[in-house]
């Protein structure tokens, strides 16, 4: 009898977590679905001890559902994940929500949301989201994925600004050295080596990727055609 009833304590509060997580991510979602279309100036700063990349600039269009592109005069890297910070990005699909605690993320009193995908399509393994109380504005991702690895991403945001858009980023993450095109990685004037190359398949190292924004234009109405593939 004491079995069962604790495992209809358990039960309860199990599910009164996950009505809770699901009634603080649709908060987070109402909240960024005010945002109907933007376009931003960024600047790009990589820090990966073998890629040689010049900070760069660059245009950020986005228009709600899921349509984003970066635009650039030259060469700008930024990992798609870093790419688009939507929590729709994150919340696809049939999934299942917990909240775990809550956290003091730099200053903000945050709640640590924990989103796990159902079925196998997804890439996402688990994402942690931690969600600010009082503005519900995505403070601090985690995420584990099974093509590439763990990152993480930490988002600033300027109060002046009445939407849910960060000022700055900060993109963590591991990647192979193998996974980057020769002519990136600084190795270019550099003799080609098997015996090296096959050390470096096997080595992974940790980088970031700093990004901060300026100049929001929000709302102001963006034409699909933005978004089309530009033809060669």
């Amino acid at each position: 009898m004491k079995r069962i009833i604790l495992f209809f304590l358990l039960t309860g509060v199990i599910l009164a977590q996950n009505n809770k997580s699901d009634e603080i991510l649709n908060k987070v979602k109402e909240n960024f679905n005010k945002v109907n279309d933007y376009v931003v100036n960024v600047k790009i700063k990589v820090d990966v001890n073998f890629l040689k990349v010049p900070e760069s600039k660059a245009e950020i269009f986005y228009k709600a559902p899921n349509k984003i592109k970066l635009k650039s005069d030259g060469f700008a890297l930024l990992p798609k994940e870093g790419l688009n910070f939507s929590p729709n990005s994150f919340l696809q699909g049939d999934y299942t929500s917990i909240l775990d605690r809550e956290e003091n993320v730099a200053g903000n009193d945050c709640y640590l949301v924990k989103v796990i995908p159902l079925g196998d399509k997804s890439d996402l393994i688990l994402t942690n989201l931690w969600i600010d109380k009082n503005q519900f504005k995505i403070r601090k991702i985690e995420s584990t994925t099974k093509s590439n690895g763990t990152f993480s991403i930490n988002l600033n945001y300027n109060d002046s600004l009445k939407y849910p858009l960060p000022s700055s980023m900060v993109f963590s993450f591991n990647v192979a050295k193998m996974d980057l095109p020769r002519g990136i990685t600084g190795d270019m004037n550099e003799e080609q080596n098997p015996e090296k190359d096959k050390q470096n398949k096997s080595k992974t190292t940790s980088g970031k990727v700093y990004v901060s924004y300026s100049d929001y234009k929000v709302n102001k109405g963006i034409p699909d055609s933005i978004f089309d593939e530009e033809k060669k």
